[in-house]
């Protein structure tokens, strides 16, 4: 079986494609995302080139900087989903060095070959739905026949055409089966950061030490059908298979995204933050971006094409702060813009996720309209990009915190509401926030 796999969902997106759908999402950076986007086309045509050149073909790694809230972890997630790819996002100043207690860099690689054994089971799964529904239904006519009173049998043909309708009656049935008990849980102590894999094997070996004894419980015919599948299907997929095409899939199309990058930087810095183990994360970490072998439960995994996506604000630090070797291996750098009072307009009403419509809907399970006015949303808009202008820059994630102060009454009065329309005015906005706006003691702790 070849490793050279794309992920499951994958397709040939040229990179203006994949820039028009991350459009749909995140409002400007045009420059950070035609360059994931050049990196993603990359990955497809790697897989053109023959061997052996498209070995020594590896991704070039990028390196975002940019305040936080400007879309930069954004811009990942959406193109990992885009493709099918298994992503992770760690943050570096989470991890430490080789002698110290805490998670080891090598445990961002087994966190995502976790991701890829989801999906990879995912796409198996629905590959042998179909078989494993006939099964199902054949397991639980074969139990109800077996178990009807000698008095009143049942007609198997007739009970797998009522469950393949799904008859009302039939559905309600009763039966009895045996449902596997969960195996031992394992030791917690063990599943600490950095003893990952200890942890798993302990709690593997445990299991089989003590494996749990079926319970015989009575259910209705519709969750025998929902149990009966999951364990048919656990049948008909093949283990083995899953374990490399999930290692493949991470190897070739994973995506690692490397935040708070700045906050490892800064060598000889005389004692100031956690020097002990700055240098030496980035140490740690330069041979997993370089490529090398990771060991995980599921087989060695190489790094050589995972794509890593660093990220960073680098306002106190700089990139040159980092250690020679590792800004090497992060050779694409793009700078994030700050977004401006028409940036935060733009993304309360454009993206297909916009805030302004995930309140709308909230707002409509009470049977609450709300009605935001042009003005009202350009009020809001203007508030956060003066907000993040005297305060700290915390980027889009001000719109959060300006909009539920905003909404704060109605979404407390709802329930009693119900039927009403509230309409989102400047006027109204204003109302809501003068006081802490104005106040900078207050909009520091309130906004």
């Amino acid at each position: 079986m070849s490793k050279e796999i794309q992920a499951p969902s994958s397709r040939e997106f040229t990179p203006r494609e994949v820039v028009a759908m991350l459009d749909r999402y995140i409002i400007g950076q045009s420059e950070a995302k035609k360059m994931v986007a050049i990196a993603l086309r990359n990955r497809w045509r790697r897989m053109q080139v023959p061997e052996p050149l498209r070995d020594d073909i590896t991704p070039k790694n990028i390196l975002m900087i940019g305040p936080t809230g400007v879309g930069k972890t954004e811009i990942a997630r959406r193109l990992a989903k885009l493709s099918g790819a298994p992503f992770i996002k760690v943050e570096a100043s989470k991890y430490t060095e080789v002698g110290y207690v805490g998670r080891d860099v090598e445990s961002m690689v087994r966190d995502l070959v976790e991701v890829a054994v989801k999906i990879v089971r995912q796409a198996e799964g629905e590959r042998v739905a179909a078989k494993a529904e006939v099964r199902a239904r054949e397991k639980v006519a074969d139990t109800l026949v077996r178990q009807a009173p000698v008095n009143a049998p049942l007609d198997r043909q007739t009970l797998l055409q009522a469950i393949a309708d799904k008859d009302p009656a039939t559905m309600k049935m009763t039966l009895r089966i045996e449902i596997p008990k969960p195996q031992f849980p394992g030791v917690s102590i063990f599943a600490g950061g950095g003893m990952d894999d200890i942890g798993a094997q302990v709690q593997e070996m445990l299991g089989n030490f003590m494996p749990g004894k079926p319970k015989d419980r009575a259910v209705t015919v519709s969750d025998a059908l929902r149990i009966f599948d999951e364990s048919e299907r656990e049948q008909l997929m093949d283990a083995e298979k899953i374990k490399e095409l999930a290692c493949a899939l991470a190897e070739h199309s994973g995506i690692i995204f490397i935040d708070e990058m700045d906050k490892i930087a800064g060598r000889n810095s005389g004692g100031h933050g956690p020097d002990v183990s700055r240098e030496g994360v980035q140490r740690d970490i330069l041979p997993i971006v370089e490529g090398t072998q990771v060991s995980t439960k599921y087989g060695l995994v190489k790094t050589d094409h995972i794509l890593f996506i660093g990220a960073g604000a680098f306002h106190i630090s700089k990139v040159s702060d980092l250690i020679p070797e590792l800004q090497g291996r992060f050779p694409i750098r793009v700078e994030l813009d700050s977004l401006t009072g028409e940036d935060f307009r733009r993304i309360l009403v454009e993206p297909d996720n916009s805030l302004v419509k995930q309140y709308v809907a909230l707002l409509a399970a009470e049977g609450v309209t709300l009605e935001f006015r042009d003005d009202g949303i350009r009020r809001i808009a203007e508030i956060a990009a003066d907000l993040n202008g005297r305060l700290e820059n915390i980027g889009a994630r001000r719109l959060h915190t300006v909009l539920e102060k905003v909404l704060e009454e109605v979404s407390f009065m709802a329930p009693e509401i119900q039927g009403g329309v509230v309409p989102i005015t400047a006027d109204y906005v204003s109302q809501r926030l003068e006081k802490f706006a104005e106040s900078e003691d207050l909009a520091r702790y309130i906004l």
